[in-house]
């Protein structure tokens, strides 16, 4: 299994990060991608040793939460991404719930980052909150940028939408909640040879370990949700998705 969204260097982590990594390993979750959205030198430093290790890669980005900081980061981001480890920008995206970056700021960075990508040839990682159709309207300028909708919890119509544009789509620990049916019968419509997983950890953990911090170890039970949603064996579904992160990370 692989956990291809994880945020490793957030404090939550910071009294027992190894040990993190290592019960990930022993559930099986050999593989991660972690992060990188905080730019302080203490997050860099601790992004670049965790992705120097067997089984982690990378992804950065600025976040539409700090698009308004863009300009003090670029060249630390454009500095980063020249790490061979490093397999996709991200996440980037639109937030207009919480919208604590003003939304011409907001897509103006949007577009810059995914130019960005597309001059270095990487995949972007994309964060959509109550913003779907700015969103849409951005990405349709970029189409040659290979594009993953993260942590998606949308409805069957939005869903129908990012699957006709050919992007990738990931679910995360929201599909198992008890009160996630609407988003299972959704997810019912995803085929299988554009589907990823993820923990957006410490964030979202899972119903069998809800309320809790999250971590890479719980995606098995997204894996276990989502392949039961799927009708097949969680081995099988394990090594449909394993090709899957391969066309689009490279991993």
């Amino acid at each position: 299994m692989i956990d291809t969204h994880c945020h490793l260097t957030d404090k939550k982590f910071a009294s027992d990060r190894d040990a993190v990594i290592s019960r990930a390993r022993e559930a099986g979750v050999k593989r991660m991608i972690c992060v990188l959205t905080e730019f302080a030198p203490e997050d860099i430093s601790l992004f670049n040793d965790l992705i120097s290790r067997d089984g982690i890669w990378g992804a950065a980005g600025c976040h539409p939460h700090e698009a308004d900081e863009y300009e003090k980061i670029k060249g630390i981001l454009t500095g980063l991404l020249e790490n061979k480890k490093i397999v996709a920008l991200g996440e980037i995206g639109l937030d207009y719930f919480y919208e604590y970056s003003p939304r011409k700021i907001q897509i103006d960075v949007f577009e810059r980052q995914l130019q960005m990508a597309k001059e270095k040839k990487l995949p972007v990682i994309v964060h959509c909150r109550e913003a779907r159709d700015d969103c849409a309207a951005v990405l349709k300028n970029f189409r040659d940028v290979k594009t993953l909708l993260h942590c998606f919890s949308g409805d069957s119509a939005q869903l129908e939408y990012w699957l006709e544009q050919g992007y990738f789509v990931s679910f995360a620990g929201q599909v198992t909640f008890k009160n996630a049916g609407a988003l299972r019968e959704t997810a019912l419509k995803m085929p299988l040879d554009r589907l990823l997983l993820e923990t957006d950890a410490p964030y979202l953990a899972p119903q069998p370990v809800r309320g809790k911090r999250n971590e890479p170890a719980y995606v098995k039970h997204t894996y276990e949700m989502a392949a039961e949603i799927m009708g097949i064996g969680t081995a099988e579904f394990s090594k449909a998705v394993d090709k899957n992160v391969r066309a689009f990370f490279g991993v």
